[in-house]
């Protein structure tokens, strides 16, 4: 296989999302693991603008610290300005061990980015795995809307470029990649997409899901976005209580948006489309019912939703 023009390829994609999103910025960090995406992105970063590499040691694997020493020096061989390892504790496994490690991870690399954007190397086969995620997990459009391509501070230049490109950049640079044996490990549900279920569907459905999962989530990302700025328009203040008369005069994806963005201003976290509508029951089918609870971001309680006298209200609880 012809593997010349990987590395153009990945440039013209950085280019373009940073002409178009990030034309300001004199610097930017890259979140290196060492696999083919991050490397490869590196590699066209460091390019482009001075450069530091964010090399996050979940300390989860034994020789964990080799690894982040060898991504270390890739970078710098690479032209990084900088390179910094950033070890991290794992603080429990709320979610599961994947979205812990995800938790810890965006947290070290907003700690230490120094107000600069961080690009981060998703690709296409990224972006249909979490497409099928949301749609196994019944989370609702949002959920299956994907990731974004900016969401600041977070840059995803890659999300039209197949895994393919950035594994033949990394052969056009004689580097050899990390490869995480997490990702092939069956026990994550990631890894069990990526190598069994993503495979059986492209020969079920003659090739192209993988883009077609991308295409929806663009389309789906597209909708929600529109539904938010129509809730903000709507009902902007949603610090205090929510008033369910105008609430109920609503369309429902535009109230679901609001209650939505009342329960995230609120400490809400992890919030499910299935606690939403519970929530919205309050406002549309209310017979005097108890609260809803929802998660919150501070592990030792959770938020009930309650209604008295016409209004929505968060309550805490400990747990």
């Amino acid at each position: 296989m012809d593997r010349s023009g990987a590395l153009a390829r990945l440039r013209a994609a950085l280019v373009a999302f940073a002409d178009q999103q990030l034309p300001e910025a004199g610097r930017w960090c890259v979140a290196l693991s060492g696999g083919p995406d991050s490397l490869a992105l590196t590699a066209v970063a460091a390019r482009e603008r001075p450069t530091t590499a964010l090399i996050v040691d979940h300390r989860l694997q034994a020789g964990s610290a080799q690894v982040a020493e060898f991504a270390q020096s890739h970078a710098l061989e690479l032209g990084c300005v900088a390179a910094q390892i950033i070890p991290v504790t794992i603080d429990g496994f709320r979610g599961g061990l994947e979205a812990a490690a995800r938790t810890a991870r965006y947290a070290a690399l907003d700690q230490a980015r120094d107000q600069a954007p961080v690009l981060l190397g998703h690709t296409l086969d990224d972006q249909a795995e979490t497409v099928l995620l949301g749609l196994g997990r019944g989370s609702g459009p949002r959920s299956m809307a994907g990731m974004r391509p900016y969401d600041p501070p977070w840059c995803r230049p890659l999300l039209g470029v197949r895994r393919e490109v950035t594994q033949d950049a990394c052969a056009e640079l004689g580097l050899t990649p990390w490869l995480d044996p997490h990702n092939s490990d069956r026990r994550f549900t990631r890894a069990r997409l990526r190598s069994e279920v993503l495979p059986l569907l492209e020969d079920v459905l003659g090739g192209g899901v993988a883009q077609a999962l991308a295409r929806t989530a663009t389309a789906l990302r597209e909708n929600t976005e529109l539904i938010d700025a129509l809730a903000a328009q709507a009902l902007p203040d949603v610090a205090d209580g929510l008033d369910t008369a105008p609430l109920a005069a609503l369309p429902g994806p535009v109230r679901r948006a609001v209650i939505r963005r009342w329960l995230l201003a609120g400490g809400g976290r992890g919030l499910t489309d299935q606690q939403i509508r519970a929530v919205e029951r309050l406002v549309t089918h209310w017979r005097g019912q108890g609260g809803v609870a929802v998660g919150s971001e501070l592990r030792e309680q959770r938020l009930f939703a309650v209604r008295g006298e016409g209004v929505l209200r968060l309550h805490p609880e400990p747990i």
